[in-house]
Order: C-alpha cells, then sequence, then structure tokens
C-alpha cells in the first residue's frame, strides 16, 4: 500500500514537469524599444521595427528561436540564453532583446 501511494505521487510529480519549463512566449525588446518581439502560443507573432509591424510565425527548437515573417524571403534566426534574453544572427547590429516582465 506504501508503495502503491509513492509510485502515484511519482508519477503525478512527472505529469506536473511539462508544466514547470519555462516558456519563450512573451515579449521582447530592445532598450531603445525600436524592436520589439511577440512571440504568442500556436507559433504565432509579431515583429515590431521601428514602428512597422510584421505578421510573422515562430519555431523553437532548443536554443534556436527562427522567426519567418510574411513577404520576407529568409527567416531570421535567434539564439536563446538562460537569462531568457534573445540575440540576433552574428554580423548585425540588432540589440539583445530581453524578454519584458
Amino acid at each position: 500500500m506504501r508503495f502503491r501511494r509513492s509510485v502515484i505521487a511519482v508519477a503525478g510529480i512527472f505529469l506536473l514537469l511539462p508544466g514547470c519549463k519555462s516558456s519563450i512566449a512573451g515579449t521582447y525588446s530592445d532598450t531603445m524599444g525600436s524592436v520589439i518581439l511577440e512571440l504568442r502560443s500556436g507559433g504565432k507573432a509579431n515583429f515590431t521595427f521601428m514602428g512597422n509591424v510584421q505578421d510573422c510565425s515562430y519555431e523553437n527548437s532548443g536554443k534556436q528561436v527562427t522567426l519567418t515573417c510574411k513577404g520576407e524571403d529568409t527567416p531570421i534566426t535567434f539564439t536563446l540564453h538562460d537569462d531568457q534574453s534573445l540575440t540576433g544572427p552574428p554580423g548585425t547590429l540588432m540589440l539583445p532583446l530581453r524578454k519584458q516582465k
């Protein structure tokens, strides 16, 4: 009986663990507010640069977030860091984007 309760308790903990994973969904911006990236559930996103808003979609794979915007030929790949910031592709002048609280 005690063993059975322990097994049920451990199984319950493992069922809850996926919900503890931090979500990348949220709003990210640079310090100037000129670049804003809003990642929503379902892979939908808005990318605002200098006041121009684009409809986009995104995919997250490990530490990479790939943003594909309507009307653009090339997706943008961001790197997700442990502090929940995003940096743009190497060689770009884009400042790091920090997750807003």
